[in-house]
């Protein structure tokens, strides 16, 4: 699920960051200041003006590169963020920076594996890229240069490795949760005897003092983990999201619960705002009470905001919205006169917020217009990518599912911001290793990111 929040906050959706306002602006690789501006298309939403002024970057990490644990290195589009104080400008009119992408729960075409969630690190230059005239495959991936730097392990309590294997099991929740931080509540594990705490990564948000969020599909909760990658504490959302069967917690994404997130939907995305005091998640879907059981009436998810201003504390659900899912995948978001349902009747599984589909009168929902389009067949040619038949290298990749913005730094255009985003290429590799051991997915799927130039004039 892609995004841009406006209203109270400007955020970005997708397993990546949320922020009041980020951007980014470019220089070379073209003689002009911006991108021409017949690539330049704009909406409106609550009287303010959106424009996209089209790709001005393109690189990618091969699908069977591997990383320092040994496994191929993929699913890196699961959720991007920018390390905090990387990001500048470079003095030959380059722009330099360190991702931090989050995988999801590793290879798993024939089932879950015990993979440990992580996160990656890695450099990049880019080299905005303004011109009409179509880039070689080749010529197009230097206007974003990648480098793969490090990984991160994720381990819960005790320094206990997680997994990605399907919470078929829970575990009790522990004796002073929620008073007391460092308690855990209900939590899901693979099975009693294999008692790990089972994560299938999603959003990522990053903290000023080196810790960081990440939401969770299986939980679907929210944990907070230092620098080193330890557990900290969980954020536990209202019972509303909470997967139940006939009243009791079940976890696993393998088949849908009576209640609660959808089997395998749950907190997409997640970003902080600009004070890092609130904490916002998205549902990747509706809840089945709310419709989620079937495509055709899952349309409306919720948003959900948290208080993390005291570190002392637990947080607390201080927003909740109702958003209606875009029937495309380029959107922008406002909440700005949308209905406050956090603590309200609605936070219980027994009261939906759409019966079938269709939304309680009470309810005022987000609004959202198309935004940034992926697949506009001009802008990819422009970067040597198709989005037709043969499926080769040049071919763009399906899932996108993170976003990180960045301010271009322009003084003649104050709002602009680049757009990175990258995609889940779900581990597909020929040439693939997953907890040492080889495989052949039948395809190469590269790891691929884009960058989009935007004007945010929200900020």
């Amino acid at each position: 699920m892609l995004g841009i929040t406006v209203g109270a906050f400007v955020a970005t959706f997708a397993g990546v960051a949320f922020a009041r306002p980020l951007i980014v602006s470019s220089t070379n690789a073209s003689s002009s200041a911006e991108p021409d501006p017949s690539f330049a298309t704009s909406v409106k939403l609550n009287g303010v003006t959106f424009v996209n002024k089209g790709l001005v970057g393109f690189g990618l990490i091969p699908s069977d590169f591997k990383e320092s644990t040994g496994d191929t290195l993929g699913g890196i589009g699961s959720a991007i963020a920018l390390k905090k104080g990387t990001f500048q400008q470079n003095a030959d009119g380059t722009f330099s920076g360190t991702f931090i992408t989050q995988p999801d729960r590793g290879f798993n075409v024939d089932g879950t594996v015990n993979y440990q969630a992580r996160q990656h690190v890695i450099d990049f230059v880019l080299s905005p890229y303004y011109g009409d005239v179509d880039l070689s495959f080749a010529d197009a991936q230097k206007t974003l240069q990648l480098t793969y730097k490090s990984t991160l392990l994720y381990t819960e309590r005790n320094d206990v490795q997680t997994s990605g294997l399907d919470p078929l099991a829970v575990r009790a929740a522990q004796s002073g949760f929620p008073n007391i931080l460092a308690a855990d509540p209900e939590m899901p594990i693979p099975s009693k005897s294999f008692s790990h705490l089972s994560i299938d990564a999603e959003g990522l948000a990053l903290n000023d003092d080196g810790t960081f969020w990440t939401s969770d599909e299986y939980g679907p909760y929210i944990y907070l983990f230092d620098s080193e990658g330890h557990l900290l504490q969980t954020i536990q959302p209202p019972e509303a999201v909470l997967p139940e069967v006939k009243g009791k917690i079940n976890f696993t994404a393998d088949s849908d619960p009576d209640t609660g997130r959808a089997g395998n939907q749950g907190l997409e995305g997640l970003t902080l705002d600009d004070a890092g005091t609130t904490l916002y998640a998205l549902l990747q879907t509706a809840t089945i009470q709310d419709g989620g059981d079937d495509k055709s009436t899952s349309r409306f998810t919720r948003l959900l905001a948290f208080d993390v201003s005291n570190p002392s504390v637990r947080p607390s659900l201080v927003g909740e919205w109702v958003v209606p899912l875009p029937q495309n995948k380029k959107d922008l978001i406002d909440i700005s006169d949308a209905t406050n349902i956090a603590g309200s009747k609605f936070d219980s599984p027994k009261n939906p917020i759409a019966k079938k589909g269709k939304l309680d009168k009470s309810i005022t929902a987000a609004t959202y217009v198309g935004f940034v389009d992926f697949i506009d067949d001009t802008q990819l040619a422009r970067f040597g990518l198709h989005n037709d038949d043969p499926a080769d290298q040049t071919l763009i990749d399906a899932k996108w599912e993170s976003l990180a913005l960045a301010p271009v730094g322009d003084p003649a255009n104050p709002d602009d911001f680049f757009l990175f985003t990258a995609a889940d290429n779900d581990f597909i590799s020929t040439h693939g290793v997953s907890l040492g051991q080889p495989f052949n997915a039948g395809l190469d799927n590269d790891n691929q990111f884009l960058v989009f130039r935007v004007t945010l004039p929200t900020k």
